[in-house]
Protein backbone atom coordinates (compact mmCIF):
# COMPACT_ATOMS: atom_id res chain seq x y z
CA UNK A 1 0.00 0.00 0.00
CA UNK A 2 1.51 3.54 -0.96
CA UNK A 3 1.63 6.15 1.24
CA UNK A 4 0.15 9.56 -0.23
CA UNK A 5 0.25 13.14 0.44
CA UNK A 6 -2.30 14.96 -0.95
CA UNK A 7 -3.11 12.47 -4.09
CA UNK A 8 1.16 12.23 -4.62
CA UNK A 9 2.75 8.68 -3.56
CA UNK A 10 6.22 9.02 -1.97
CA UNK A 11 7.50 7.16 -4.30
CA UNK A 12 7.03 9.94 -6.79
CA UNK A 13 8.23 12.45 -4.39
CA UNK A 14 11.18 10.80 -4.10
CA UNK A 15 12.01 10.57 -8.06
CA UNK A 16 11.62 14.51 -8.47
CA UNK A 17 13.87 15.34 -5.67
CA UNK A 18 16.65 12.34 -5.10
CA UNK A 19 20.10 13.83 -6.64
CA UNK A 20 21.19 12.94 -9.91
CA UNK A 21 23.42 9.96 -10.38
CA UNK A 22 26.86 10.89 -9.72
CA UNK A 23 29.28 11.79 -12.54
CA UNK A 24 32.99 11.15 -13.17
CA UNK A 25 34.37 13.79 -15.09
CA UNK A 26 34.04 12.45 -18.27
CA UNK A 27 36.52 15.65 -20.05
CA UNK A 28 38.74 15.04 -17.20
CA UNK A 29 39.57 11.75 -17.68
CA UNK A 30 39.75 11.76 -21.33
CA UNK A 31 42.09 14.30 -21.42
CA UNK A 32 43.99 12.80 -19.15
CA UNK A 33 44.48 10.40 -21.79
CA UNK A 34 46.48 12.96 -23.83
CA UNK A 35 43.26 14.64 -25.83
CA UNK A 36 42.39 18.13 -25.65
CA UNK A 37 37.92 17.86 -24.76
CA UNK A 38 35.14 15.73 -24.62
CA UNK A 39 32.73 18.22 -25.73
CA UNK A 40 29.17 18.93 -26.66
CA UNK A 41 27.21 20.84 -29.35
CA UNK A 42 24.71 23.85 -27.12
CA UNK A 43 22.61 26.83 -27.97
CA UNK A 44 20.53 28.93 -25.88
CA UNK A 45 17.53 26.79 -25.51
CA UNK A 46 19.37 23.59 -23.90
CA UNK A 47 21.15 26.40 -21.72
CA UNK A 48 18.17 27.48 -20.52
CA UNK A 49 17.71 23.73 -19.04
CA UNK A 50 19.16 23.54 -15.43
CA UNK A 51 19.78 19.50 -15.77
CA UNK A 52 21.52 20.06 -19.09
CA UNK A 53 23.86 23.05 -17.52
CA UNK A 54 24.88 21.28 -14.88
CA UNK A 55 26.30 18.09 -16.82
CA UNK A 56 27.70 20.57 -19.13
CA UNK A 57 29.44 22.24 -16.20
CA UNK A 58 30.99 18.70 -14.67
CA UNK A 59 31.42 16.81 -17.72
CA UNK A 60 32.03 18.56 -20.71
CA UNK A 61 34.97 20.45 -21.50
CA UNK A 62 33.64 22.13 -24.93
CA UNK A 63 30.44 23.67 -26.70
CA UNK A 64 29.86 23.71 -29.98
CA UNK A 65 26.89 25.74 -31.43
CA UNK A 66 23.93 23.87 -32.69
CA UNK A 67 22.85 26.41 -34.92
CA UNK A 68 23.78 29.97 -33.66
CA UNK A 69 26.25 30.07 -36.24
CA UNK A 70 24.90 29.21 -39.19
CA UNK A 71 24.33 31.56 -42.16
CA UNK A 72 20.28 31.94 -41.75
CA UNK A 73 21.22 32.42 -38.18
CA UNK A 74 23.68 35.21 -38.49
CA UNK A 75 23.14 36.75 -41.68
CA UNK A 76 19.81 35.90 -42.50
CA UNK A 77 19.89 38.80 -45.18
CA UNK A 78 22.87 40.37 -47.19
CA UNK A 79 24.88 42.07 -44.65
CA UNK A 80 22.78 42.42 -42.25
CA UNK A 81 24.15 40.22 -39.52
CA UNK A 82 22.52 38.76 -36.09
CA UNK A 83 24.90 37.55 -33.13
CA UNK A 84 22.10 37.07 -30.45
CA UNK A 85 22.37 33.27 -30.12
CA UNK A 86 25.69 33.11 -31.07
CA UNK A 87 27.08 36.06 -28.50
CA UNK A 88 24.82 33.71 -25.57
CA UNK A 89 27.37 30.18 -26.59
CA UNK A 90 30.41 32.48 -26.58
CA UNK A 91 29.52 33.98 -23.25
CA UNK A 92 28.53 30.87 -21.39
CA UNK A 93 31.55 28.94 -22.48
CA UNK A 94 33.85 31.81 -21.37
CA UNK A 95 32.06 32.10 -18.39
CA UNK A 96 32.28 28.37 -17.38
CA UNK A 97 35.73 27.92 -19.09
CA UNK A 98 34.76 25.74 -21.41
CA UNK A 99 36.62 25.84 -25.00
CA UNK A 100 34.68 26.63 -28.05
CA UNK A 101 34.37 25.44 -31.55
CA UNK A 102 32.98 27.24 -34.42
CA UNK A 103 30.35 25.59 -36.35
CA UNK A 104 29.65 26.01 -39.15
CA UNK A 105 30.30 28.75 -41.90
CA UNK A 106 29.69 27.56 -45.52
CA UNK A 107 27.23 25.04 -45.85
CA UNK A 108 24.77 23.89 -48.50
CA UNK A 109 22.06 23.92 -45.89
CA UNK A 110 20.31 26.30 -43.30
CA UNK A 111 21.45 28.76 -45.97
CA UNK A 112 19.26 31.94 -47.00
CA UNK A 113 17.41 32.21 -50.38
CA UNK A 114 19.62 35.29 -51.15
CA UNK A 115 22.86 33.78 -51.31
CA UNK A 116 21.36 30.18 -52.89
CA UNK A 117 20.38 32.14 -55.81
CA UNK A 118 23.52 34.09 -56.51
CA UNK A 119 24.76 32.91 -59.98
CA UNK A 120 28.18 35.38 -60.22
CA UNK A 121 31.44 33.89 -59.43
CA UNK A 122 32.90 37.03 -58.36
CA UNK A 123 29.83 38.24 -56.25
CA UNK A 124 29.75 34.54 -54.47
CA UNK A 125 32.93 35.30 -53.83
CA UNK A 126 32.46 38.60 -51.97
CA UNK A 127 29.78 37.29 -50.17
CA UNK A 128 31.35 34.08 -48.95
CA UNK A 129 34.76 36.37 -48.09
CA UNK A 130 32.41 38.95 -46.51
CA UNK A 131 30.19 36.52 -44.43
CA UNK A 132 33.39 34.46 -43.25
CA UNK A 133 35.36 37.88 -42.13
CA UNK A 134 32.25 39.18 -40.21
CA UNK A 135 31.34 36.00 -38.57
CA UNK A 136 34.95 34.46 -37.27
CA UNK A 137 36.58 38.19 -37.05
CA UNK A 138 33.57 38.71 -34.46
CA UNK A 139 34.93 35.58 -32.06
CA UNK A 140 38.29 36.27 -33.23
CA UNK A 141 40.83 34.59 -30.90
CA UNK A 142 37.86 33.15 -28.93
CA UNK A 143 37.36 30.01 -30.60
CA UNK A 144 39.81 26.83 -30.13
CA UNK A 145 38.47 25.56 -33.78
CA UNK A 146 36.42 26.91 -36.40
CA UNK A 147 34.45 24.62 -38.79
CA UNK A 148 34.37 26.09 -42.23
CA UNK A 149 32.59 23.19 -44.33
CA UNK A 150 30.05 20.75 -43.27
CA UNK A 151 29.81 17.73 -45.00
CA UNK A 152 31.30 18.92 -48.20
CA UNK A 153 33.94 16.66 -48.58
CA UNK A 154 33.02 15.02 -51.65
CA UNK A 155 31.82 18.49 -53.35
CA UNK A 156 27.98 17.96 -53.29
CA UNK A 157 26.08 19.96 -55.77
CA UNK A 158 25.46 23.40 -54.17
CA UNK A 159 25.17 27.05 -55.04
CA UNK A 160 29.22 27.39 -54.31
CA UNK A 161 30.68 24.23 -55.93
CA UNK A 162 28.12 25.28 -58.47
CA UNK A 163 29.26 28.64 -59.63
CA UNK A 164 32.53 28.28 -57.83
CA UNK A 165 33.75 25.08 -58.27
CA UNK A 166 36.44 24.12 -55.92
CA UNK A 167 38.19 27.23 -56.01
CA UNK A 168 35.25 28.37 -53.06
CA UNK A 169 37.07 25.59 -50.49
CA UNK A 170 40.77 28.00 -50.76
CA UNK A 171 38.32 30.96 -51.03
CA UNK A 172 36.41 30.39 -47.72
CA UNK A 173 39.81 29.06 -45.91
CA UNK A 174 41.35 31.73 -46.78
CA UNK A 175 39.26 34.32 -45.35
CA UNK A 176 39.13 32.64 -42.52
CA UNK A 177 42.57 32.23 -41.62
CA UNK A 178 42.72 35.99 -42.34
CA UNK A 179 39.93 36.82 -39.93
CA UNK A 180 41.34 34.46 -37.34
CA UNK A 181 44.75 33.37 -37.27
CA UNK A 182 44.49 31.39 -33.91
CA UNK A 183 41.58 28.69 -34.47
CA UNK A 184 41.91 25.01 -36.03
CA UNK A 185 40.39 25.62 -39.55
CA UNK A 186 38.82 22.25 -39.77
CA UNK A 187 36.38 20.52 -42.92
CA UNK A 188 34.18 18.19 -41.41
CA UNK A 189 32.15 15.01 -43.17
CA UNK A 190 29.91 12.42 -42.32
CA UNK A 191 30.29 8.67 -43.73
CA UNK A 192 33.81 8.57 -43.62
CA UNK A 193 33.74 5.25 -41.26
CA UNK A 194 35.25 3.18 -43.65
CA UNK A 195 37.99 3.06 -46.41
CA UNK A 196 35.92 4.54 -48.96
CA UNK A 197 35.85 6.74 -52.07
CA UNK A 198 34.23 9.33 -49.58
CA UNK A 199 37.23 8.94 -47.32
CA UNK A 200 39.96 9.19 -50.02
CA UNK A 201 38.16 12.47 -51.97
CA UNK A 202 38.14 13.88 -48.88
CA UNK A 203 42.20 13.00 -48.54
CA UNK A 204 42.66 14.31 -52.01
CA UNK A 205 40.82 17.61 -51.22
CA UNK A 206 42.80 18.75 -48.00
CA UNK A 207 45.90 17.40 -49.72
CA UNK A 208 45.55 19.50 -53.20
CA UNK A 209 44.25 22.79 -50.46
CA UNK A 210 46.83 22.27 -48.81
CA UNK A 211 49.42 21.49 -51.36
CA UNK A 212 49.92 25.76 -52.71
CA UNK A 213 52.84 26.04 -49.92
CA UNK A 214 50.20 27.81 -47.55
CA UNK A 215 48.42 25.31 -44.66
CA UNK A 216 44.73 26.34 -44.84
CA UNK A 217 43.26 22.71 -43.08
CA UNK A 218 44.10 21.97 -40.21
CA UNK A 219 42.03 19.57 -38.99
CA UNK A 220 39.49 16.90 -40.32
CA UNK A 221 36.55 16.32 -38.40
CA UNK A 222 34.54 12.92 -38.92
CA UNK A 223 32.96 9.97 -37.03
CA UNK A 224 35.29 6.97 -37.45
CA UNK A 225 38.70 5.67 -39.95
CA UNK A 226 40.84 8.00 -38.32
CA UNK A 227 44.11 6.96 -39.09
CA UNK A 228 43.65 7.36 -43.08
CA UNK A 229 42.27 11.13 -42.60
CA UNK A 230 45.31 11.67 -39.93
CA UNK A 231 47.65 10.52 -42.87
CA UNK A 232 46.46 13.86 -45.28
CA UNK A 233 48.93 15.75 -43.74
CA UNK A 234 46.47 17.69 -41.75
CA UNK A 235 48.13 18.49 -38.02
CA UNK A 236 44.77 16.65 -36.27
CA UNK A 237 41.45 14.85 -36.70
CA UNK A 238 38.74 14.70 -34.52
CA UNK A 239 35.23 12.85 -34.05
CA UNK A 240 32.36 15.63 -34.12
CA UNK A 241 28.73 15.93 -34.03
CA UNK A 242 28.92 12.09 -32.35
CA UNK A 243 25.36 10.47 -31.74
CA UNK A 244 25.17 6.71 -32.25
CA UNK A 245 21.43 5.29 -33.00
CA UNK A 246 20.51 3.21 -30.23
CA UNK A 247 23.30 4.06 -28.09
CA UNK A 248 24.67 0.67 -27.59
CA UNK A 249 28.08 0.81 -24.81
CA UNK A 250 30.30 -1.04 -26.88
CA UNK A 251 29.46 1.01 -30.21
CA UNK A 252 30.36 4.06 -27.75
CA UNK A 253 33.69 2.35 -26.18
CA UNK A 254 34.80 1.20 -30.05
CA UNK A 255 34.41 5.08 -30.93
CA UNK A 256 36.56 6.08 -27.75
CA UNK A 257 39.15 3.46 -28.01
CA UNK A 258 39.39 4.45 -32.16
CA UNK A 259 40.49 8.03 -30.79
CA UNK A 260 42.53 6.69 -28.28
CA UNK A 261 44.39 4.87 -30.88
CA UNK A 262 45.07 7.44 -32.95
CA UNK A 263 47.46 10.57 -31.46
CA UNK A 264 45.99 12.93 -34.10
CA UNK A 265 43.10 12.31 -32.65
CA UNK A 266 42.51 15.26 -30.47
CA UNK A 267 38.84 15.34 -29.65
CA UNK A 268 35.22 13.57 -29.67
CA UNK A 269 32.12 16.30 -29.19
CA UNK A 270 28.91 14.63 -28.61
CA UNK A 271 26.09 16.41 -30.71
CA UNK A 272 24.04 17.42 -27.42
CA UNK A 273 23.94 15.99 -23.57
CA UNK A 274 20.64 14.22 -23.61
CA UNK A 275 18.33 12.28 -25.64
CA UNK A 276 15.58 14.66 -24.80
CA UNK A 277 17.01 17.32 -26.92
CA UNK A 278 18.88 15.60 -29.86
CA UNK A 279 18.08 16.11 -33.36
CA UNK A 280 16.96 12.66 -33.62
CA UNK A 281 15.62 12.02 -29.78
CA UNK A 282 13.92 8.50 -30.99
CA UNK A 283 17.00 7.05 -31.64
CA UNK A 284 18.35 7.77 -28.31
CA UNK A 285 21.63 8.16 -29.38
CA UNK A 286 23.07 10.31 -26.73
CA UNK A 287 24.87 9.55 -23.38
CA UNK A 288 22.53 10.87 -20.86
CA UNK A 289 19.05 9.89 -21.43
CA UNK A 290 15.62 11.82 -21.30
CA UNK A 291 15.81 12.29 -17.52
CA UNK A 292 19.48 13.83 -17.62
CA UNK A 293 20.44 10.40 -16.18
CA UNK A 294 23.67 8.87 -17.58
CA UNK A 295 23.06 5.41 -19.51
CA UNK A 296 25.28 2.10 -20.03
CA UNK A 297 26.93 3.95 -22.65
CA UNK A 298 28.46 6.53 -20.39
CA UNK A 299 29.29 4.11 -17.81
CA UNK A 300 30.82 2.12 -20.14
CA UNK A 301 33.05 5.08 -22.00
CA UNK A 302 34.15 6.02 -17.99
CA UNK A 303 35.62 2.62 -17.61
CA UNK A 304 37.45 2.63 -21.16
CA UNK A 305 38.70 5.76 -19.92
CA UNK A 306 39.72 4.42 -16.44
Amino acid sequence: MKLLIQGVSIAVLFSLFSPAAALSDLNGKFVAKGKKFWGSCADSNTLDISQNVAILQSDFGQVTPENSMKWDATEPSQNSFSYTGADALVNWATTNNKLIRGHTLVWHSQLPSWVSSIGDAASLTSVIQNHISNLAGRYAGKLYGCEIFNEDGSLRSSVFSNVLGEDFVTIAFTAARAADSTAKLYINDYNLDSANAKVQGMVSLVQRVNGGGTTLIDGIGTQMHLSRLAASGVSEVAITELDIAGGAASDYTAVVNACLAVSKCVAITSWGVSDANSWRASTTPLLFDNNYQPKAAYDAVIAALS
